[in-house]
């Protein structure tokens, strides 16, 4: 069988992963904190014909080998969680992280979720919460008389109150970081899971020990950008139809040797 036409059907699949990527990303390009992917890909094993330095005559040997490709093989979609622009809301519960860190959020299991996404609002007993209701993990609450609401840089949060000069300290926000971010295992909906491959999340206040300090009125948007993403859908469709192209040359030439005679 000609090795050509597996080869191809290889290099066809690797595309459609690719392109499948940039069409999440494309998607995503309005979603407030949505961390972009990345399809990497490695080339898979090789038919030996003649080994590299082996005995040619009793004197000398090859400088190079004979070794065909069987093709490439997808070995993981990396999350890239480089920061995205800042864009102004003036809404005092938008929230987003100048630097290193993520939101936790408390789910309804009693486990922790990560998320760049500070679009939060107040619920019903005035909890900050996000667009699905989870509460963060600081689980400040605010009291329905506040006239205002000021989230400091390092996550203080204070509110100010009828009749009191001072505004009431209500709680501050923690961030959490990660040894290697990429490691985080995405659930949907704007939220991560911390994983083995991430490593434990390290908590701390904004703007210390490494961690990014918190931009009220802000929200991050997705560090998607069109021109790259549109530039990968034109390079991935090229090879795709590149890689259909040897498979149908292969497929010609062996219907050529099964006409011979």
């Amino acid at each position: 069988m000609n090795s050509a036409l597996s080869t191809a059907a290889t290099g066809m699949a690797a595309q459609e992963t690719r392109l499948s990527v940039t069409a999440n990303n494309i998607a995503n390009v309005s979603t407030p904190g949505f961390k972009k992917s990345r399809a990497e890909f490695e080339d898979l094993m090789y038919q030996t014909l003649t080994t590299p330095g082996s005995q040619t005559t009793q004197s000398t040997k090859t400088p190079t080998g004979a070794e065909v490709g069987l093709g490439v093989g997808h070995i993981s979609i990396q999350r890239m969680h480089t920061e995205g622009d800042l864009q102004q809301t003036g809404n005092a519960l938008d929230l987003a992280v100048e630097g290193h860190g993520y939101f936790q959020v408390s789910m309804p299991d009693g486990s922790l979720a990560y998320t760049r996404a500070g679009a939060f609002r107040l619920d019903h007993e005035g909890k900050i919460v996000n667009p699905d209701g989870h509460p963060l993990s600081a689980g400040i609450t605010v009291p329905p008389e506040a006239q205002s609401l000021t989230i400091g840089a390092d996550g203080t949060v204070n509110a100010k109150m009828p009749n009191d000069v001072t505004p009431a300290e209500l709680g501050k926000i923690e961030i959490a970081n990660f040894a290697n971010p990429s490691g985080l295992s995405a659930m949907g909906r704007n939220l991560f899971r911390e994983t083995a491959a991430s490593g434990t999340a390290t908590l701390g206040s904004p703007g210390t020990n490494g961690l990014g300090t918190l931009n009220q009125g802000s929200l991050e948007l997705a560090n998607v950008k069109m021109v790259e993403e549109m530039m990968d859908l034109i390079t991935g469709q090229r090879a795709y139809e590149a890689n259909a192209r040897v498979l149908k040359a292969a497929d010609e030439m062996l219907a050529q040797s099964s006409q011979l005679r």
